[in-house]
């Protein structure tokens, strides 16, 4: 082909093009494996910069954000011009006047060895950086040779430049150029440098601040204002002479800007935006099956991910967790003083320390390194060493050894709230412990924990599905239950808390609302633990239950995240409602990638799920309901207020719960230690009236009093449906002594509990809703208020207070 050239000169230069045209050809197509991947011209068109995604609440406000390189990208017009002015003054001063490569400066690159600066145009830089050209996968098999690796390398950079320069303008190049460089302090692009250096906007940046960081690229280590400020120092001013030789700025400017300090500003990129948190890893378990699905790296697509939580209550509930939180940790402190805390249900003291050190992987492999010396086991944990420690009042540095630590994490209580729209299935709360700094276990979705008494209520649903009705009575006696146990025969006697019986007949809503052992433990033999089980599960609890006698009284572990999803149910008129945490899924361009709904299924019929709503207000409405300590806040019973709720406390107050019901939202809180023999010593420090249900009192208290948080005051749902069970059954009322309430008053101020009357209207089967009375009625004096004997425990507080109270009016009287 090439013999037909009669003119020599011109025959070698056509065969050394047709092998250069060859060798850019192979080395684009990676021939035999030789070179390695080349971004193809599809590949240039749509660069994939590794974005960090950005996590939104519903409301869109930031506040968390998962990367591996910490960068949020801006365009052009958002750069201040003395960066983009800086940068092309320093490092490619030809850069509008190339086409990629700058054949005047390899030439002086290439004459000079090196020595004169190298050739390495911006365009280049951006095609090493955005298409990683030099990275392993990138190589072939030539890498493994050293000068042909190098050579290899620059051509393949020359080639992505020059095909980088031809789809896009100068402007467009710079600002992913900008984009994409790392300046040293996990800060990737000009945005986050900006205001990670000197919390300014990209576009607010001064000419020294430009030079400062247009500087740090040629070392982000050696130049790094915050490691090395003198190195910083000069490099600034080394750009600033290049800014001045190319006219980017006067002689003058050189001379006032060369002689100021290094002046920096630490800053975030917004409020929430670094760090982890409970949600933010929540969110990532949440979307790990859906990343996999569908081809995207959390860490590096760059999505937006706009979560279910709403802002102001999340805001609420964290308040509301830290203030109930840290003075029940006080409690805790003052009830056990110097003495440990840990006893098994026995009674038995437990040596959790030694015991969670055995636990330590560091533990056994320092057994068989001084198998015959244990006592320099025992020295190594128990060597101090500084650390930073939780506290209520701050991050502390103190010195403490391993044991030192593991004893007082040992002590500290933790909990778990979440807070979900039953009709929705949005969940608009999400706190999984104290502070994901020092408590990583979320205490939402992971830790599992013994229900206690809010897992009665699956017992009366049961009750409810079997025909019974809210009116339905049993006698509060002894109960003595036989049951198989792998074939052999035994006896379960519960107790009631204050392990004694009044032998009295009790609805089944005041049962529930009391929340009586006896009864509900017959309720379960009647209807079988067996169903009982069956309905936790259809309502949404998820964990493995086993079906004993004692499954009603709380004895299984489950999640704050089952109990809400099955409360739920309950509020939502027999529906079953996945929660959903994330509701959408948008691009950097927010356009919609994908949007989540929540799966729905009917398990109750609309007349069980009423009784079962209306069940829930007996614990307000019903004499001595244990959520009637909620009376304490006031501000939660305007306009008519309903609240349901439960409380729940498992044995030896190891575990407390409430689950809040409302209108508009289901609240579950769980307050424990982390270590279960850890426990208060007894209910009225422990039980979950005088713990979690504080949490959710002040919680809801802070979001009815703000207008704004678009959930308001109101009663319960009327039924939509003919109630064909008898409900409207009122309770005798007591005459007793209010401090005795089932109350938070033991940290905080006694409080009445306003008396009540029959807690509803008589309805007429059309009515179809229970109304509660907004007044008193006088009672007719031809028929006197029924009373109820007192319990012992009850009689002694009442004798206490008479004592009490003679003795004031006799001392009031010597005065």
């Amino acid at each position: 082909m090439f013999k037909e050239i009669k003119n020599k000169y011109l025959r070698y230069s056509a065969i050394f093009v047709f092998f250069i045209i060859i060798f850019f050809s192979a080395l684009q197509l990676n021939f035999l494996w030789l070179f390695g991947y080349s971004p193809s011209t599809k590949d240039i068109k749509m660069p994939t910069l590794r974005v960090g995604s950005e996590l939104y609440t519903a409301d869109g406000k930031l506040i968390g954000r998962y990367f591996k390189e910490n960068r949020t990208p801006v365009n052009f017009n958002e750069i201040a011009p003395s960066v983009i002015n800086a940068l092309v003054a320093t490092e490619d001063v030809r850069f509008y006047k190339h086409w990629g490569v700058d054949a005047q400066a390899v030439g002086r690159a290439v004459i000079g060895l090196g020595e004169k600066g190298g050739a390495s145009t911006i365009t280049q830089q951006l095609a090493k950086n955005l298409y990683r050209t030099r990275y392993n996968k990138s190589q072939g098999l030539l890498a493994k040779v050293p000068v042909v690796r190098t050579v290899i390398f620059k051509l393949k950079e020359w080639m992505t430049a020059v095909k980088i320069e031809s789809n896009y303008s100068k402007n467009d190049i710079i600002t992913m150029y900008l984009n994409t460089v790392s300046f040293g302090n996990n800060a990737y692009g000009i945005k986050t440098a900006s205001r990670i250096y000197f919390d300014k906007d990209a576009k607010d940046l001064g000419i020294t601040d430009a030079a400062m960081l247009v500087g740090m690229l040629k070392g982000t280590t050696m130049y790094n204002p915050t490691k090395n400020p003198e190195r910083a120092l000069e490099r600034r001013n080394v750009v600033l002479r290049q800014m001045n030789k190319y006219k980017y700025l006067s002689n003058d400017s050189l001379t006032a800007l060369s002689k100021e300090p290094v002046k920096l500003k630490a800053g975030e990129l917004e409020d929430g935006s670094d760090g982890d948190s409970y949600l933010r890893a929540a969110v990532a378990k949440y979307l790990e099956k859906w990343c996999t699905d569908n081809g995207y790296d959390l860490y590096e697509d760059g999505l937006k991910i706009y979560t279910t939580i709403d802002s102001k209550l999340q805001k609420y509930a964290e308040e509301a967790v830290a203030e109930q939180m840290k003075t029940l940790q006080r409690r805790f402190y003052s009830v056990w003083g110097n003495e440990d805390p840990w006893y098994d249900s026995e009674k038995n003291k437990v040596d959790y320390p030694e015991r969670a050190m055995k636990n330590l992987p560091v533990y056994s492999m320092l057994m068989k390194k001084f198998s015959s010396q244990p006592d320099s086991v025992k020295a190594y944990f128990n060597k101090k060493k500084r650390m930073k420690i939780f506290t209520y009042k701050g991050d502390r540095d103190t010195s403490f050894s391993t044991l030192d630590s593991i004893r007082y994490y040992g002590k500290i209580l933790n909990t778990g709230m979440m807070t979900m729209e039953p009709a929705s299935g949005k969940i608009k709360v999400w706190v999984g412990g104290i502070d994901h700094k020092f408590f990583k276990y979320d205490h939402v979705n992971q830790a599992k924990r013994q229900a206690g008494s809010t897992f009665k209520p699956f017992a009366y649903l049961t009750a409810l599905e079997q025909g019974m009705s809210p009116c339905d009575k049993f006698t509060d006696k002894p109960v003595k239950i036989k049951y198989q146990d792998k074939g052999e025969t035994k006896y379960w006697e519960p107790k009631n808390a204050d392990y004694s019986v009044t032998y009295q007949d009790m609805s089944l809503r005041w049962a529930m609302a009391r929340s009586v052992n006896t009864i509900t433990a017959q309720v379960t033999e009647k209807v079988g633990w067996d169903n009982v089980v069956k309905s936790a599960h259809e309502c949404g609890i998820d964990s493995h239950l086993e079906s004993v006698p004692s499954v009603s009284l709380g004895s299984n572990d489950v999640t704050v995240y089952e109990m809400v999803k099955a409360y739920s149910t309950f509020m939502n008129k027999g529906v079953k409602t996945d929660p959903i945490l994330v509701e959408k899924i948008t691009d950097q361009d927010n356009n919609v990638i994908d949007e989540f709904k929540p799966k729905t299924k009917r398990v109750l019929t609309e007349e069980i799920a009423w009784l079962m709503t209306y069940m829930f207000r007996g614990g307000m409405e019903e004499p001595r309901g244990t959520s009637q300590a909620l009376w304490e806040w006031p501000d939660l019973f305007k306009k008519n207020n309903q609240i349901g709720g439960k409380t729940g406390t498992s044995s030896d107050y190891v575990d407390a719960w409430y689950m809040g019901l409302t209108k508009d939202l289901v609240t579950g809180v769980w307050v424990g230690c982390d270590e279960r023999t850890a426990h208060f010593k007894n209910g009225e420090q422990g039980e979950g009236s005088r713990t979690a249900l504080p949490i959710f009192a002040k919680f809801m208290e802070k979001v009815y009093l703000d207008p704004s948080s678009g959930y308001s005051y109101g009663p319960f749902p009327k039924a939509t449906v003919e109630i064909t069970r008898s409900y409207n059954c009122p309770s005798p009322q007591y005459v007793r002594d209010t401090t005795s309430v089932d109350t938070a008053a033991v940290d905080s101020t006694q409080f009445d509990v306003p008396e009540t009357a029959d807690p509803v209207n008589p309805v007429t089967p059309t009515e179809q809703e229970v109304k509660k009375e907004e007044k008193k009625q006088d009672p007719d004096p031809a028929q006197p208020v029924q009373t109820v004997p007192l319990t012992r425990k009850e009689e002694r507080e009442l004798k206490r207070k008479q004592r009490q109270e003679e003795r004031e009016k006799k001392k009031n009287e010597n005065n």
